[in-house]
């Protein structure tokens, strides 16, 4: 049967990947729900006529454009935007924008197919879709970066709506970026609506927003750490990224008691023995958030170890939190991290591990909780700012936050319902695959081929 299940899985990857050329990030992500799902759906034979898989992973709706806009010298710049709309079947297209100089289609179609398993988890009416453009907001003023959301937002505006396709932030889109974005929706549209979440609690935000993707995953790796009844305290944790995921991650695991050891960027990563408390953790908001400096400088204030040019991947601890982006741990980096005594990985980003390095967690056995089920907190806090914007009243900050942390169970729970084999292991990766198909799947058949 094992042999029969392999060659199908083939069989199908070659299909998404003739019709899907040069888009190595999507195969990847398709890959991996297709070898958790191909078992399932030979079992529940409905799913295969109906042809569930190869309508996931065709778009409903693909728009790219050009952006168009000027540098504070006068100069013209073209750049292009994308939004790809994937699933609509249990809600309005739901995920974020990236504003980054590596975005291509293929990345954006691995991120909206995982939103839309992300989305499903979270049990919120949400489809999934993912956007943005090759722009880079580093080194722009404030003006520059303006000028780009309004050219951006010009020509997105025709395709999104609060019933319709729901953007949020991502890499390079923080609070600055949906303001300008959102006060360009509002001018071109002439209404006020929760068209875009992420957006400041002054003007239709939710509280929690900014701090919930990094709460979410340490939300998920305590619930998988009583599984085997230990939890965080006393633990050190290795954290990679140092901007809005990677620090309230590390907020929260300093709040419960554990030790966070590192940060990282683009340049390096940098190593503190002693442990990064409350007070070093505002420094470093300071330093990304105002400032926007690099890393290092960390080092040089308190005199930490600075490593240039790699990842924090073989320092010791019991719990890693990969929350920088994806495919940033590899084979050989997840071996040492189990080799110096990690057993709990919570992905803070989007598939932040390779295939090879999801095999030596699957194959050593440790706590291993995929991006699409550890960083659903952000989506869920999202979800949440929609509801708040519907009804127009916000809740609370204890709130929200209590409704995050019941979100982040019930994804544990489903998780554990559909990843737990015969022998007591919970195989993660296979929960979060089967559990957020069935409702997006159930639901297409429902509705019938559209």
């Amino acid at each position: 049967m094992a042999d029969i299940l392999n060659v199908q899985v083939n069989e199908f990857m070659a299909k998404v990947i003739a019709r899907n050329p040069n888009e190595s990030e999507f195969h990847q992500a398709v890959q991996e729900v297709v070898e958790s799902l191909m078992p399932f759906i030979e079992d529940n034979p409905k799913y295969k006529y109906g042809k569930i898989l190869e309508r996931m992973v065709e778009p409903e709706r693909v728009i790219s454009f050009r952006v168009p806009w000027v540098d504070d010298n006068g100069e013209i710049h073209v750049n292009r935007g994308y939004r790809i709309e994937m699933s609509s079947a249990i809600g309005p297209y739901k995920g974020g924008l990236r504003f980054h100089a590596t975005v291509n289609l293929g990345i954006l179609k691995f991120l909206a197919f995982e939103q839309v398993f992300k989305n499903s988890l979270t049990t919120l009416p949400m489809g999934g879709g993912k956007g943005g453009s090759d722009f880079d907001p580093k080194g722009k003023s404030d003006n520059e970066v303006m000028r780009f959301c309004q050219s951006f937002m010009t020509e997105l505006s025709r395709h999104i709506g609060p019933n319709t396709d729901v953007p949020a932030g991502d890499i390079g889109v923080g609070g600055r970026e949906i303001g300008y974005l959102f006060g360009q929706y509002k001018k071109l549209r002439n209404e006020f609506t929760g068209v875009l979440t992420g957006k400041a609690i002054e003007w239709g935000g939710s509280l929690i927003r900014p701090e919930a993707t990094g709460y979410g995953a340490v939300y998920f790796a305590e619930e998988m750490l009583k599984t085997r009844n230990e939890g965080i305290k006393g633990k050190t944790t290795v954290i990679s990224g140092s901007g809005n995921v990677a620090q309230y991650a590390a907020e929260k695991i300093i709040e419960l008691g554990g030790k966070v050891v590192s940060f990282s960027d683009s340049s390096g990563y940098i190593y503190d023995k002693d442990g990064i408390n409350s007070e070093k953790l505002q420094w470093v908001m300071d330093l990304k958030n105002i400032r926007r400096g690099r890393i290092k400088e960390y080092a040089d204030k308190f005199g930490a170890q600075y490593v240039e040019g790699k990842r924090p991947w073989g320092i010791k601890c019991e719990i890693a939190l990969p929350c920088a982006t994806q495919n940033e741990i590899n084979e050989e980096e997840a071996k040492e991290l189990v080799k110096n005594g990690c057993f709990v990985v919570s992905e803070g980003a989007n598939m932040p591990s390779t295939p090879e390095a999801v095999e030596v967690y699957l194959a050593s056995r440790i706590l291993f909780g995929p991006g699409k089920a550890a960083n659903a907190g952000g989506v869920a806090v999202s979800g949440l700012e929609m509801t708040q914007n519907s009804m127009r009243l916000p809740w609370t900050r204890k709130e929200v936050d209590d409704r995050l942390h019941q979100i982040m169970t019930c994804i544990h729970e489903t998780c554990v319902k559909f990843g737990k084999d015969s022998s007591g292991f919970i195989n993660y990766v296979n929960g979060a695959n089967i559990g957020g198909f069935i409702k997006v799947a159930d639901s297409m058949l429902a509705q019938g081929i559209v």
